[in-house]
């Protein structure tokens, strides 16, 4: 609670010897913000007060603007309610701050198309086929534009389309914020405006369950205390109840009239991210005395997002508006994270650009080794003109390269990249649609917040898992207490549900003595005090006596689940906390009598002290400090009480997996108490390093504890988080757990859910270990361990837990990372790095305990980033899970109840950590194997097409002539091919999901980009290569010696063109076909139809269904090769024959060298078969059935 500070100290604190008209607050180092190491010139400036004459506000304006003070300022000053300050105290300068518009969006009206265009061209395909189609337009090429300029037309307009349609709902989203209604005080009067109109300044008043529409100055409040009730679950994902306290000076103005009389001024720190720093100071005008000075922190700022609970109403100043606030200021634009099948397919296109290189290559070389004969360079038939025989060589000779570059572009496929996008973008729809992941009990199923990382969960190698949270429901249950060596155990209690038939304690240990029983009630008041929980008020005002006595429970709310657990467990032990009220905190003990204790100070808890300690006064006048925090900060502070019988008992708790804290004590005399106001008063007073006085000064006050006893509360494990950490294990995952709590109670967590198993042999590396030993001798000793029985062979990540190897956990604290992470003396940290990875990677599980959230992401990274470079994935509930999350190659956050920072956060977000198993499993599973078939069938089809023109040139004297007419140059990506691969990338199902769930050793054989490894790609390319020869040569060798109508006539280059183009479409689509294990419908449709679309619009082209189009090369053309018998035979002959050497590959390996996917789906077929000559056949055929089966 923060105290009134005498006015005295103000003075001296502010600068001593500051005339009297002169606010303090002008000293730039330390009023109002100003930031460390800021200049004394600086200050000075800042300093000056401008002279009582008409011309200061000018000369302020000049010096502002013309000396470049906005340069060096690291402060701002607010006029509160925009009120000038009174005269003769200071210049009034108005300044210029953004409103409260909140801009998400990325484009606007105007930018969208130049902007667009922009970041599409920077991808290397789209900007490679932009350079070819300006190439046709320049120079004369054997194909048309419209053959390059179309398909990339439609991909950018796609993209396009799709980005716009994101952005629009941005904007809408942006708009439902701005326009917001927010109530203002304007003349003492409420007003009603939009949120984006409100300035810097303006006075706001926010009502119960209300947003807090920007950064505020919290003024007063409708508690009389000055205090209010928020939570922050949208910024720092901790949906707990947070306690701010109002100004001292202001937090009687209650009404619209008083705060409208308030004359202040702010002085705070210029905008920054941190969401638990701020630095300022408030000055109160009185009529024309000096000004009061206040100092301002983070208990005082109300952010935009948070929301007001539990508190009627709250007067507030505009401090921070629109793109300003730390809300605002912490949307990171995230990592561009790519998977790993979009690097394959950029290092499968630079291939591929380097086969359409070297094409282009040999076929201008040999143009002009052809033409090194005067008869094939200038026949008869076309001479040169004069102007061409002049022409320089080698600008003829880049001239040919070009075009044949051109001629060769399809190879290069632009629409895999936008059908790639569509793919992923339609499939994760599959994930939110999946039922099976709904949760009922808040509500909601996966969410998607991109879609680019969809493959990705198919090839997790390793998890990163918080525990709290995430592998346990972060539902506290007060277990059991021990005081002075006794143990006490409350009849069950979780979250205010209380059985009313139930009453007193359960006593495990003999009852303690009458000296015991002072030191008893001690610890239940101490539990009753020292905590900041909140009691939710009722109408009545003696409501909350009568509830209690009535045996109903009160609600509690607090940031900390823990507390409440253990304030719930206090009352069923007989003393119940009832409220805080005019700082006077009241309790009920066991005679029903209500005890008071005067609040006096509270000094917070932090991640660095990991305790907490209340000051309070009796009404007998006694004053006691009360300490709960973690043993290990509580245990070197104690001086007194039974310490090694409850350490003992702490230290079984923790091995059951408790959460355990120690409760100490202290009484403080007058004087003594008096001398520790005076240090916390001068560490609150100071407005430069705050925070590190107060963390000096804590440590002083919180020594020569007396130990009253430890608490034990459970955090239970969520439902199947074993059976899904077993399931991701056989999946060949290892799984780490990051942790911030303490060595036993994770470890006794990882035991629960199957993360160590009983003959896992655990190995430390702990700081008590190393302690012991040096950090060199620790990491060799576990070296030498792991290395001696697994033998010199490192363990594959995949290996899983095999009966033939020793399994091993590890176990490592934040301190040891730490100094594994540190550079040594000599500079270098490579070496301990690479033998604690060695460690690692022969052991199947680790935990990783008292970790801090910037430690688990740098545990994340270096896995990430070592020699192997693995697929990581992190999940996490809370915002201090979000550096991790940020950190994996896939981030999950759990919709859990420490709000919603991790989940916005992350890649995707899931109800539950059982449903991991089924999205990485199952969905990521499908995910990888469709889209890697999509990547390699797309490189596949346009070898296939693009080959046989490569072929061409061999026989029209590399002139450049296109085998293909323009249209089917232009629609084969486009129409012909596309849909059948995108309803594939969407639908297939090569094992059930049922089958993937129940065996998840299925899931490596898609490990490590097994389809899209340079054994498999060569194999699509040189099937292509053997596809494109047969349509060629076949065609080629049909034609070449014989008549293949009926009337003799002999087919011409478009036909045969023809021919080869049908042959390909057919080939490629009925190569699909066979790939294909799940049909439907849609497949059928799909496939078939657009083999029949490709004939309908080769009838249509060829002008025998539209006439009018009689005029172009292609007239008749596929009639003609449709009425030639040979040309049907041929057709089916070359498609059979292209095909048979794909289906032959198939068959025997399914037979020699089968994978776990293939036995099983021939099992599967089995399985059908018999179970549908069993339904057909009946039960006769049941006994046969069986018997042939055994």
């Amino acid at each position: 609670m923060r105290q009134e500070e005498p006015r005295g100290c103000r003075g001296r604190e502010a600068g001593e010897g500051a005339s009297p008209g002169a606010p303090e607050r002008r000293r730039g180092g330390e009023g109002g913000g100003g930031r460390d190491g800021e200049g004394e010139g600086a200050a000075r400036r800042r300093r000056r007060r401008p002279a009582a004459m008409d011309c200061s506000r000018l000369r302020a304006l000049l010096h502002r603007y013309c000396t470049g003070e906005e340069n060096w300022v690291d402060n701002r000053t607010i006029y509160v309610g925009h009120r000038e300050p009174p005269p003769g105290a200071e210049a009034y300068i108005p300044q210029r701050y953004p409103d409260n518009r909140i801009v998400s969006s990325k484009y606007t009206f105007w930018n969208f198309v130049p902007k667009n265009l922009f970041e599409q061209f920077r991808r290397i395909a789209n900007f490679y086929f932009l350079i070819i189609f300006l190439v046709q337009l320049i120079i004369d090429t054997p194909t048309s534009p419209v053959t390059s300029g179309l398909p990339l037309f439609f991909v950018i307009t796609v993209t396009a389309i799709k980005q716009g349609y994101e952005d629009w709902l941005r904007h809408k989203a942006d708009n439902a914020m701005n326009q917001c209604p927010v109530h203002f005080i304007q003349h003492g009067k409420l007003v009603r405006k939009q949120s984006h109109k409100l300035r810097v300044g303006d006075i706001v008043m926010v009502k119960e369950d209300e947003t807090f529409p920007c950064d505020l100055i919290l003024l007063s409040s409708s508690r009389a205390d000055g205090t209010c009730f928020v939570t922050t679950a949208s910024l720092d994902g901790e949906s707990s109840h947070k306690t701010y306290y109002a100004v001292q000076d202001t937090k009687a103005f209650q009404t619209e009239q008083d705060i409208d009389t308030l004359h202040a001024t702010i002085e705070c720190e210029q905008p920054q991210p941190d969401l638990y720093k701020f630095v300022g100071r408030i000055n109160v005008y009185h009529d024309r005395n000096e000004p009061v000075a206040r100092p301002l922190g983070s208990e005082n700022v109300l952010l935009r997002g948070a929301t007001l609970k539990n508190t009627e109403k709250i007067f507030g100043v505009a401090i921070y508006t629109g793109m300003e606030t730390k809300m605002a200021l912490n949307y990171q634009s995230k990592s561009q994270k790519r998977s790993a099948v979009e690097k394959s397919m950029n290092v499968f296109l630079i291939v591929y650009l380097c086969i359409l290189i070297s094409k282009a290559l040999i076929n201008t070389a040999l143009k002009y080794v052809w033409q090194s004969e005067k008869s094939r360079d200038e026949p008869w038939y076309n001479q040169k003109t004069e102007l061409e025989r002049k022409r320089n060589v080698f600008i003829t000779a880049f001239t040919d390269f070009l075009a044949f570059m051109v001629l060769f572009n399809y190879i290069i496929p632009v629409s895999m990249y936008v059908t790639v996008e569509m793919q992923k973008f339609l499939g994760s729809y599959f994930l939110t649609w999946d039922e099976e992941m709904f949760d009922e009990e808040i509500g909601e199923g996966p969410l998607v917040n991109t879609s680019d990382l969809n493959e990705e969960l198919g090839q997790v190698e390793y998890v990163f898992t918080d525990k709290t949270g995430t592998l346990t429901e972060n539902n506290m249950e007060f277990i059991e207490c021990c005081i002075e060596g006794h143990v006490y155990v409350p009849h069950v209690i979780c979250n205010g549900q209380i059985l009313h038939d139930c009453g007193g304690i359960d006593m495990i240990d003999s009852s303690p003595g009458g000296s015991s029983k002072d030191r008893e009630e001690l610890f239940f008041r101490a539990l009753c005090l020292c905590h900041t929980v909140q009691v939710k008020e009722d109408d009545n005002v003696d409501g909350l006596k009568k509830a209690q006595l009535s045996g109903r429970s009160s609600v509690y709310i607090s940031s900390s689940p823990d507390e409440v657990a253990l304030v719930e467990g206090i009352q069923r032990l007989g003393f119940t906390y009832l409220r805080l009220k005019d700082n006077y905190m009241e309790i009920l003990n066991r005679e029903n009598d209500i005890e008071k204790f005067e609040l006096l100070e509270i000094l917070s808890f932090d991640s660095v002290r990991r305790r907490m300690s209340v000051i309070v006064r009796s009404l007998k006048g006694e004053i006691f400090l009360f300490c709960k925090g973690a043993d290990s900060s509580i245990f070197p502070r104690v001086t007194e009480g039974k310490i090694e019988q409850i350490r003992a008992r702490v230290e079984r708790n923790a091995v059951e997996g408790l959460r355990t804290l120690c409760v100490a004590y202290k009484k403080f005399t007058c004087e003594e108490y008096e001398s520790v106001q005076k240090q916390l008063q001068e560490a609150k007073l100071a407005l430069q390093d705050r925070e590190k006085k107060l963390a000096e000064a804590y440590e002083l006050i919180e020594t020569e504890l007396i130990l009253l006893g430890a608490t034990a509360v459970e955090d239970r494990l969520q439902e199947k988080a074993a059976d899904t950490i077993e399931a991701l294990q056989k999946a060949g995952i290892k799984v780490w757990v990051l942790t911030g709590d303490k060595m036993e109670t994770a470890a006794a967590a990882c035991y629960a859910c199957k993360l160590f198993r009983r003959n896992t042999q655990i190995l430390e590396l702990t700081t008590k270990k190393i302690e012991e030993q040096s950090l060199h001798d620790v990491l060799f000793e576990l070296s030498k361990t792991v290395l001696r029985h697994n033998g010199s062979l490192t363990r594959d990540s995949f290996s899983g837990l095999s009966a033939e190897m020793q399994d091993y956990g590890l176990i490592i604290d934040g301190a040891a990372l730490s100094l594994i992470m540190k550079p040594r003396e000599d500079g270098s940290s490579g070496n301990y790095r690479e033998i604690f990875l060695e460690i690692c990677r022969n052991c199947s599980a680790v935990l990783c305990c008292r970790m801090a959230p910037l430690q688990k992401a740098q545990i994340v990274k270096l896995i990430k980033w070592s020699k192997e470079h693995p697929i990581t994935l992190a999940i996490g509930d809370g915002a201090n899970d979000v550096s991790m999350i940020l950190e994996a190659h896939v981030g999950i956050g759990i919709i859990g109840k420490e709000g919603r920072q991790a989940a916005r956060n992350s890649d995707y977000a899931i109800p539950k950590f059982k449903h991991l198993k089924k999205m990485l499993l199952v969905h990521g599973h499908f995910y990888y194997v469709r889209i890697s078939e999509l990547v390699q069938y797309f490189f596949y089809k346009n070898v296939c097409f693009i080959f046989p023109q490569f072929l061409y040139q061999f026989f029209c004297g590399f002139s450049q002539q296109p085998l293909y007419d323009t249209a089917y140059l232009t629609l084969y990506n486009i129409s012909f091919t596309s849909l059948p691969i995108l309803l594939y990338s969407l639908m297939e199902q090569h094992v059930s999901a049922d089958t993937l769930k129940r065996d998840p050793s299925l899931y490596r054989d898609v490990a490590k980009n097994a389809h899209l490894r340079w054994r498999v790609f060569i194999y699509w390319t040189f099937l292509g290569v053997f596809d494109a020869v047969v349509f060629f040569f076949g065609a080629y060798f049909l034609c070449e010696n014989s008549s293949v109508t009926s009337n003799g006539q002999m087919f011409g280059n478009w036909t045969f063109g023809t021919l080869v183009f049908t042959v390909l479409v057919f080939t490629v689509t009925l190569k699909l076909a066979l790939d294909t294990h799940y049909w439907t419908w849609i497949n059928h449709f799909v496939i078939w139809g657009s083999l029949l679309f490709y004939i309908v619009f080769s009838l249509l082209w060829g002008g025998i269904i539209w006439p009018f189009l009689n005029y172009q090369r292609m007239y008749y053309v596929f009639l003609q090769m449709l009425s030639s018998g040979p040309a049907w035979l041929g057709i089916i002959m070359l498609i059979i024959v292209s095909l048979l050497p794909d289906v032959l590959k198939k068959v025997l390996c399914r037979q020699l060298w089968p994978t776990a996917t293939e036995r099983t789906q021939k099992s599967m077929k089995h399985k059908t078969t018999v179970k549908a000559l069993v339904n057909t056949d009946g039960p006769l055929l049941e006994g046969t059935l069986s018997a042939s089966e055994a």
